[in-house]
Order: structure tokens, then C-alpha cells, then sequence
């Protein structure tokens, strides 16, 4: 596990044991996961999302408590998988990171509650799953626009993106924040403490 530089978001990366017959790899390991972030992760759902290149999808988000937490891979193709701290009064706040995830790597990336997730489908077809700590709950679900001049993420883009109907006419970061969506960053670090 590997912290990355926005607190909550860790990526894992598997020893791949690889022979003749193909490849065998443990995609996630609960104890690891839990070493590091202190706790163990209930998981109450696991997604399967199939994009094509081009497809954004993001910058996404639940209503804290209960929040989501997700631990992401790429199964199949290729994504640029984003983290984005939308927690207000936090020291990386409006800060993103991003990380290729795919199917030669097999890295997993853990976002805790709180935090924003997007990604960028960067094959002709791309496969991801994803273990989240909550269901999928639509009244305390909430988004971001992706393409925020703000944030300024760069996605690397030959063409527009394609964006549900949601993603784009999902705020700005400023418009979500002055619509009291986003959560507190102390918040997030009560409700994190406990988990413990």
C-alpha cells in the first residue's frame, strides 16, 4: 500500500505470479487495505462499469455519514482513475491526483468517504470494479464537473469527452461549495476515527 499525496487515498499494487498458463494475483487484500488506513472496509456493494475510450466519468461523491469509500481496479483495458479532495478546510482542498490503472499493473486505488472520484477511459474498451463501503444511496449522491476549469485535471484527451447527462450539468467545485454539498474536512476525519 502506498500513500498518495491527498490523506485517504492509498494505491495497492499486487505481486502478479505469472507462467506459462497466464497470470494469478490477489486484486485486494482486506488486511493490507486495513493496516494502513486503520480499519477494515465493509464492503455493502462491488460495481462493474464498462466505458469506451473517451467515456468520463465523475467527479462523484456521497453525502457524509455514511459517505463511500471505493477501492478501484482495472480488469480490463486502460482508465486514468482521479482522486479529488472536496473536503472543505482540508490542506490539500481542491487538490487532485491521478493514477493510471490497468490491466498489465493490476493496481487497486482506496478513496475513503469524502473524497471526489473520477475517471477517464483510455482503451477501446475499459472494465472496472469497484468495492464500496455504502449502496448506492441517489438522494446523497452528489457530483462535480469533470472538465472544471478550476481544478484544472488534465485528462488526457484526443476528443470531447463523453459525459452522462448528469456529469455535465454537475457544478463547479465553487458552485457545489457555495451550495453547501461538499463535506468538512473534520467531519471526515470524526467519522474516520470511528471506524477505528
Amino acid at each position: 500500500m502506498d500513500r498518495l499525496n491527498i490523506d485517504g487515498a492509498w494505491r495497492y499494487t499486487p505481486r502478479i505470479h505469472a507462467d506459462p498458463r497466464g497470470a494469478f494475483l490477489e486484486a485486494f487484500r482486506g488486511s493490507d487495505l486495513g493496516e494502513a488506513i486503520g480499519h477494515r472496509l465493509d464492503v455493502a456493494q462491488m460495481n462493474c462499469s464498462v466505458s469506451q475510450r473517451g467515456v468520463l466519468r465523475g467527479i462523484h461523491f456521497a453525502d457524509l455519514p455514511p459517505g463511500q469509500a471505493k477501492y478501484v481496479t482495472c480488469v480490463s483495458g486502460a482508465i486514468l482513475d482521479v482522486v479529488v479532495d472536496i473536503r472543505v478546510g482540508s490542506p490539500t482542498f481542491g487538490d487532485w491526483e491521478a493514477v493510471r490503472l490497468d490491466d498489465e499493473s493490476r493496481q487497486g486505488l482506496y478513496i475513503a468517504e469524502g473524497l471526489g472520484h473520477a475517471f477517464l477511459a483510455l482503451s477501446e474498451q475499459a472494465t472496472i470494479v469497484y468495492l464500496c463501503s455504502a449502496p448506492y444511496a441517489p438522494g446523497r449522491e452528489h457530483g462535480i464537473h469533470p472538465l472544471d476549469s478550476t481544478l484544472d485535471i488534465d485528462w488526457p484527451l484526443e476528443t470531447l469527452p463523453l459525459l452522462s447527462e448528469k456529469d455535465a450539468e454537475a457544478p463547479t467545485l465553487k458552485e457545489a461549495l457555495d451550495a453547501g454539498l461538499l463535506p468538512d474536512y473534520r467531519a471526515c476525519l470524526d467519522f474516520y476515527d470511528g471506524l477505528h
